[in-house]
């Protein structure tokens, strides 16, 4: 660490209100901090923004030299914002990734009206399972079991537990 690096407070000892802070290398906000650090993979500079309560950064990407090509652009309110927006959109696709390998849902015309047949996944780290649940039209329930988080939710095994009769343990 260089002697212009020993301003620059670590995740553990920013203080712990939620004040705004804007220096050239660390900018927080009541959500998010940004950070200029030394990039580890070349002589470079890159930047971390952390969400408030997150001991990972949701992104890390290269920074901007200065003028004199050996010390970071220092951030300002643009860049800051901009990064938030970048930031904010890459934790989002992953909720969304994450939702929809945890949900899933298929339509099944069973007589004249659709049932849909979704599964939920329960990542519990001991134990994960999943809920297979029926829904009519109208949004009223059907049936409801537990099943195995590997259960494969597809038309035929949908089909299969609808003309069962929803039991508790589909096959």
């Amino acid at each position: 660490m260089s002697d212009t690096d020993t301003d620059i407070p670590t995740p553990f000892e920013d203080s712990a209100d939620d004040a705004d802070l804007q220096q050239a290398r660390l900018w927080r906000d009541g959500l998010w901090t940004a950070r200029v650090i030394k990039n580890e993979d070349d002589d470079g500079w890159a930047v971390s923004m952390t969400r408030q309560g997150e001991a990972e950064p949701a992104l890390v990407g290269p920074w901007t030299m200065g003028r004199d090509k050996k010390n970071p652009k220092p951030l300002d309110a643009p860049a800051f914002h901009t990064l938030v927006k970048t930031a904010s959109e890459v934790l989002r696709r992953h909720e969304q990734q994450l939702h929809a390998q945890l949900n899933k849902q298929v339509s099944v015309g069973a007589g004249s009206e659709r049932i849909r047949v979704a599964l939920q996944i329960v990542p519990d780290e001991e134990h994960p399972y999943a809920v297979l649940t029926a829904q009519d039209e109208s949004g009223s329930a059907l049936g409801e079991a537990r099943v195995a988080a590997s259960f494969k939710l597809s038309m035929a095994s949908a089909e299969a537990w609808i003309e069962a009769g929803y039991p508790a343990r589909p096959r």
